[in-house]
């Protein structure tokens, strides 16, 4: 039996640019596409595209009542409050200060990182 050892042939393989849905969570709308995080992903064969989010640490975005938009993947910044000390592989989802949106989206609750300005 052969298997199939490039990604890109496997039917029903999403393409880079995809759209894999519009989530829309604390009054904003998000397109989730596919593609690579890693150059080095996007150039190996036996690597499919991922579903991307939004990087809110490179380009922080804001609720309407000023909190910062998170992923319950990304790294946990030095207002963290977890139930456990924070180390180096902490996310936002362990924070008490995490609120759970859609999908993987939440809001950090700490007010010490709420903004003041008109998002």
């Amino acid at each position: 039996m052969k298997y199939e050892t490039d990604a890109s042939k496997i039917e029903n393989t999403p393409k880079e640019g995809d759209l894999y849905k519009v989530v829309t969570t604390f009054g904003k709308s998000f397109e989730l596409r596919y593609g690579f995080y890693e150059e080095r992903d996007r150039l190996s064969p036996l690597c499919e595209p991922a579903i991307i989010y939004p990087d809110f640490i490179r380009e922080p975005l804001f609720t309407e009542t000023g909190e910062p938009f998170v992923t319950m993947m990304q790294d946990a910044c030095g207002h963290y409050k977890g139930n456990t000390k924070r180390t180096p592989d902490s996310t936002c989802a362990e924070c008490k200060h995490f609120s759970q949106g859609e999908e993987w989206f939440g809001v950090c609750t700490c007010k010490a990182r709420k903004t003041t300005e008109t998002p």
